[in-house]
């Protein structure tokens, strides 16, 4: 920005601090407290979900991402590249979610229940070069072996041996990547099974995921390198009629083993309320992964954006002073957009969604509550919204160097014409 531009953010944040400072918010503390939050960028976004287990991509599996916008990352390397760009334009210091299939074994195949973290060996020298996190997900989908839409729960014992294999072998790259970073690693598990028509037996699938999920987390991990995380969902493409790994299902069982809860905001009924679901959950869990995503009319992993339902989670995680339980984490891969765009695009949302609730005046709020003064609540709710909250933003953004809103996309354009633009199709 020019100097000029920097002067008019500069003033306009002063003022800002003294309209918050009115209602006992100190800004200074606030963004000291932003900073220090990081979030998981989800390396799928860049590739479509494609991964490097094979040049096929994908085989299917219930995961789809649509569109085709040119200049999709092809190799690690170019990954790696785009995911830097991405961080350029995003404040503060964050985090790297990596599935299991985004593995590089130098062309040789590997099952996946024989990968190890030294397959992950550049991933984690990457990260530790730039201060990162890193994140783990097993991959359970486009396998031949997933191709029934069964693999912790399938009948067949050898199948179902596999996947346990597959898992177990997950933990300790996640566990590697912890102690390779001195940062903990989240090892979330999400399974497809379920089944497209109403079962006959909704029982034993389950039970055979909970003697699956058992034998995974049998090892002992040190929470200070590794945490684990399990993930329900609703429905899913080829699992309409039941899945096995319901909410009830994960809570239950992220209650008795005292791993993490992960809640996915596209896996629930999109009259539900994610938000509303975190302060239950956090009463009787150790922790909460939240996978923040965007679903229009089902599960469809639209772009975060700053939307009533991401802010009604920041909000719940301020209000109710959870920053420390949980971790946060995006989920979305849409191929219809410039995808380092996209990446750039739901990470600011959430951080302006979590700038937001920081800045909220929770005390008062409480105050009218308790009182059961719902007329000021409301009163007081509507009058946040038109606080300037863009100017602290603007200025937490200078700040850390990055663009503005207004302003990054030109970043983004020029680097797809100097680079993506020379990938092929």
């Amino acid at each position: 920005m020019s100097q000029a531009s920097n002067v008019l953010v500069e003033k306009a944040y002063q003022l800002a601090k003294e309209r918050y400072a009115s209602w006992g918010i100190d800004t200074e503390k606030v963004l000291t407290r932003l900073q220090s939050i990081s979030i998981s960028m989800q390396c799928w976004q860049g590739d479509d979900v494609g991964g490097f287990e094979s040049s096929g991509g994908l085989s299917g599996g219930g995961i789809l991402a649509t569109g085709a916008y040119p200049g999709k990352a092809r190799t690690p390397s170019e990954l790696r590249a785009d995911a830097d760009m991405a961080f350029r334009l995003i404040p503060g210091k964050h985090r790297f979610n990596l599935h299991a299939i985004y593995l590089e074994s130098g062309g040789v195949r590997v099952e996946r229940d024989e990968i190890e973290p030294n397959h992950f060996r550049g991933w984690m020298d990457w990260a530790a070069e730039r201060g990162l996190g890193l994140d783990f997900n097993p991959t359970f989908f486009s396998h031949p072996l997933a191709a029934s839409g069964f693999t912790l729960t399938h009948p067949d014992d050898g199948v179902r041996r596999f996947w346990v294999r597959h898992g177990q072998a997950c933990r300790r790259i996640g566990e590697a990547f912890g102690r390779h970073l001195g940062k903990p690693c989240v090892t979330n598990i999400w399974i497809p099974d379920g089944m497209k028509d109403l079962p006959a037996d909704r029982k034993r699938p389950r039970e055979r995921l909970v003697r699956s999920l058992d034998e995974i987390l049998s090892v002992p991990m040190d929470p200070a390198y590794h945490r684990d995380a399990v993930e329900g969902k609703l429905f899913g493409i080829g699992s309409e009629a039941y899945v096995a790994g319901s909410h009830e299902f994960y809570l239950g069982y992220a209650i008795t083993r005292k791993t993490l809860l992960c809640l996915d905001s596209g896996h629930f009924h999109p009259t539900e309320s994610v938000a509303d679901k975190i302060s239950s959950v956090l009463l009787f869990t150790e922790g909460l992964l939240l996978h923040v995503s965007r679903g229009i009319r089902w599960d469809s992993d639209h772009v975060v954006i700053l939307g009533d339902e991401v802010q009604a989670i920041a909000n719940e995680l301020v209000a109710g002073d959870y920053l420390g339980r949980v971790f946060i984490g995006l989920d979305f891969f849409d191929a219809s957009i410039n995808r380092i765009a996209a990446w750039v695009i739901g990470m600011r949302a959430m951080l302006k969604a979590l700038l937001a609730a920081l800045l909220t005046p929770w005390d008062h709020l409480r105050e009218f509550e308790d009182s059961m003064n719902y007329t000021g609540r409301l009163v007081l709710m509507e009058a946040v919204k038109t606080l300037p909250m863009s100017a602290v933003w603007d200025y937490y953004c200078l700040k850390h160097d990055v663009p503005l809103d207004d302003a990054f996309l030109s970043d983004i354009l020029r680097y797809e014409n100097e680079v993506l633009s020379k990938r092929g199709h």
